[in-house]
C-alpha cells in the first residue's frame, strides 16, 4: 500500500481538510451528551422551560454544524479518492503497456484486467473510508473515554472491561477473515479468465455446442466466489450481534451501578445519561472501527496485488536510435537460445544464421517447435537467454524499441483488428500514411479487391475484432497494415494460413515486386509458400535441423522432406478427388 501513496501527492489539501472536518464533527458529537446532562440536571430538574429550549436549540445548532462538517468531509473524501483512483488506473494501465511479453505471461491477462478494474476500485474505496472514518472512529473512542472518566472514574471501569472484550472479538474475526478475502480475489481472477475466454471464443463454443459445459464451468467458478463470500460474510456477521450484546450488557451495568451512585449522591441523573451516551458512542465507534478494518483489509490485499504489477520491471529499452544502414546482414543470430520463464527446456536452442537485405527467410516445422518464438526474438519481444540477436548490425537489446519496431512490419499469428474503419486500422504502423500508400499496401496484400468493392471503400467500418470479415480478409488487412510505409523487415508469422494457394502465390509475387529491398521473415506450415525463399530454417523441438534452400533441403533434411511429401500427397489426393 505504501508504494501507492505517491498517487495521493496531488490531494494533500483534501487529505488534511477532510479528516479535520470529520474531527470537528466528532468534537460536536462529544459535546451533545454534556448539553443533554445539563438539560436534565438544570432545566428539567428546576422546571426551567426557557433553559430547556435554549439548550435544545444549542443541540440543533451542534447537529447542523456537524452535518455541514460531515458533508464537507464527504466532498473532500470523494474528490481525493476518485482522483487517486483515476491516477492509479492511468499509471497502472501505462505500466502494463510498458511490460515485456514475459511479464504479461507471468501474471496473465485476466488477472491484469481484474487488478486494473476491481482491485483499483477496492483501494479507491479504502482511501475514501480512511478520510471519512479513520480519524473519527479512534477520536470518538478516545474522546468519549476521556469524557466518561471525567464524569465518574469508578463507573468508567465498566468501559475498560467491555472495550477489551469487543476488541478481542474484532481481533479473532479479523484474523479469520483476512486470508479469506485474499482467496476471494483469486477466485475473481478465475471468473474473469473464464468470461474473457468465453466471449472471445463464442463462435468456437457454439460450433462445438459447448454452451452448457462452459456455463457449468462458469457457474462453478462463481459458486466458488459465492461460497467464499458467504463463508466470510457469516464470520463477519457475528461481529455486530456479539459487539452489540456486549455493549448492551455494558449499558445495563452502567445503569445498574450508576443508579446506586445516584442514590448515594455521587452522580446525577443527567451525568448518568451522558455517561450512557458516551458508552454507546464508544462501543458504536469500535464496531465502525471493526468494519473499517474489514474495508482496509480488502484494500491492502488489493493494493498488494496492484503493487505486484508495478514491481514487474518494464521492458528494457535500448539507448541507440541510429541504425547501421551499411550493414551487409540485416538480421544475424549468433548461437541464440531462449527459454520461457518457469519452463525447464529451451524453446530455441543454439541457432545461428544471417539474412541479407531484400532476402526472404522461411521458417518451417511442426507445431510447437519454436517457429513463432524465433520470430519474436527479432523485434525483441523476448530477449535471448543465450547468444546475440543483431538487426542492422546492432544487438537488438541496445536499439531503441521505437526505432527498431518502426522499421519492422509485424503480422502476428492471430489476425487482430480494432474497431474503426479500414483506414484507421491501416494507419497503425504509420499515422500519417496517405490513401495512396494505404491502397498500395492493400493491393500488395491482395486485399484491395474486396475493400474497393465495398460502398465505403477505406471508410468501411470494421466491427470489434473484425467479426464482420472472413478469416482470409482479416489476414490480408493485417498483412497490408504491416506493409504500409514499406518497412525494412516484414515478419509474417503464419499469416497466410487462411489464404488459398492462388492468393498466397499472388501475394508473394506482389511482395517481391512492391518491396524488393525489404527483408521478409515468413513463418509457414506450407512448403509451397517457402519454395522461393533465399533461405529456409527447418525447426524441430527448438533446434534448427536444416538450413538451406528448398531444393537442397528436400535431399538433405528428413524433417523438411517429410513435410513436403505429406503436403504434396494431400494436394494430389484433392486433385484426384
Amino acid at each position: 500500500m505504501a508504494k501507492l501513496l505517491k498517487f495521493l501527492k496531488g490531494y494533500r489539501r483534501e487529505l488534511l481538510l477532510g479528516p479535520f472536518f470529520k474531527l470537528l464533527e466528532a468534537i460536536f458529537e462529544l459535546i451533545v451528551p454534556i448539553v443533554m446532562a445539563k438539560i436534565i440536571d438544570k432545566g428539567i430538574a428546576n422546571n426551567d422551560t426557557a433553559y430547556v429550549l435554549k439548550m435544545s436549540a444549542l443541540i440543533v445548532v451542534l447537529g447542523v454544524c456537524g452535518l455541514c462538517f460531515a458533508l464537507s468531509c464527504q466532498f473532500l473524501a470523494a474528490k481525493c479518492a476518485y482522483g487517486f483512483g483515476t491516477e492509479l488506473r492511468t499509471a497502472l494501465y501505462r505500466h502494463i503497456n510498458s511490460l515485456s511479453y514475459s511479464s504479461i505471461d507471468r501474471i496473465g491477462t485476466s488477472s491484469l484486467v481484474n487488478r486494473l478494474t476491481n482491485d483499483t476500485n477496492t483501494v479507491q474505496n479504502g482511501v475514501n473510508m480512511f478520510i471519512r472514518l479513520a480519524v473519527r472512529a479512534p477520536f470518538l473512542v478516545i474522546g468519549a473515554a476521556v469524557m466518561a472518566v471525567s464524569i465518574d472514574v469508578k463507573l468508567s471501569a465498566v468501559f475498560f472491561v467491555v472495550a477489551p472484550l469487543i476488541s478481542l472479538v474484532i481481533f479473532l474475526i479479523m484474523r479469520k477473515t483476512i486470508p479469506m478475502y485474499k482467496k476471494t480475489q483469486q477466485s475473481l481472477d478465475r471468473a474473469s479468465m473464464l468470461t474473457r475466454e468465453s466471449l472471445e471464443g463464442a463462435r468456437v463454443i457454439r460450433a462445438f455446442s459447448r454452451q452448457n459445459e462452459e456455463i457449468q464451468e462458469f457457474m462453478e467458478a462463481v459458486d466458488d466466489i459465492s461460497a467464499q463470500s458467504i463463508a466470510v460474510g457469516k464470520i463477519s456477521a457475528i461481529l455486530n450481534p456479539i459487539a452489540f450484546m456486549v455493549m448492551n450488557l455494558g449499558i445495563v451495568a452502567v445503569i445498574w451501578f450508576g443508579g446506586k451512585r445516584i442514590n448515594i449522591g455521587r452522580l446525577t441523573q443527567g451525568e448518568l445519561t451522558a455517561f450512557t451516551n458516551y458508552m454507546t458512542q464508544i462501543l458504536l465507534a469500535l464496531v465502525v472501527l471493526a468494519n473499517l478494518i474489514v474495508i482496509f483489509t480488502k484494500a491492502f490485499a488489493s493494493a498488494n496485488r496492484i503493487s505486484e504489477v508495478f514491481a514487474l520491471l518494464p521492458e528494457e529499452d535500448g539507448n541507440i536510435s541510429d541504425i547501421n544502414e551499411e550493414s551487409s546482414n540485416i538480421i544475424e543470430f549468433s548461437d541464440v537460445s531462449f527459454a520461457y520463464e518457469a519452463s525447464g527446456d529451451s524453446s530455441v536452442k543454439d541457432i545461428s544464421f544471417t539474412v541479407g537485405r531484400g532476402e526472404m527467410l522461411g521458417i518451417i516445422g511442426g507445431t510447437g517447435c519454436g517457429k513463432t518464438t524465433l520470430a519474436n526474438l527479432i523485434p525483441c519481444f523476448y530477449r535471448a537467454t543465450e547468444g546475440t540477436v543483431s538487426v542492422f548490425g546492432r544487438d537488438v537489446t541496445t536499439i531503441s524499441h521505437d526505432e527498431l519496431r518502426r522499421r519492422i512490419g509485424i503480422v502476428p499469428q492471430k489476425a487482430v483488428l480494432f474497431t474503426g474503419t479500414v483506414r484507421d486500422n491501416m494507419k497503425w504502423r504509420k499515422a500519417d500514411a496517405t490513401d495512396e500508400e494505404i491502397i498500395s499496401a492493400l493491393k500488395t496484400a491482395q486485399a484491395w479487391d474486396f475493400v474497393s468493392q465495398s460502398p465505403d471503400g477505406l471508410d468501411t467500418v470494421i466491427s470489434q475484432g473484425g467479426k464482420n470479415l472472413s478469416g482470409g480478409q482479416k489476414q490480408r488487412i493485417s498483412i497490408a497494415r504491416a506493409l504500409v510505409g514499406k518497412p525494412d523487415i516484414v515478419i509474417l508469422d503464419d499469416s497466410t494460413s487462411a489464404l488459398d494457394y492462388k492468393t498466397d502465390l499472388s501475394f508473394r509475387k506482389a511482395l517481391r515486386e512492391a518491396l524488393p529491398d525489404t527483408t521478409v521473415i515468413m513463418v509457414s506450415q506450407r512448403t509451397t509458400s517457402l519454395k522461393d525463399a533465399d533461405k529456409i530454417i527447418v525447426m524441430d523441438d527448438g533446434e534448427a535441423v536444416g538450413i538451406g534452400k528448398h531444393d537442397e533441403l528436400i535431399g538433405s533434411c528428413q524433417v523438411y522432406s517429410e513435410i513436403y511429401r505429406s503436403q504434396m500427397s494431400q494436394k494430389e489426393g484433392k486433385a484426384n478427388a
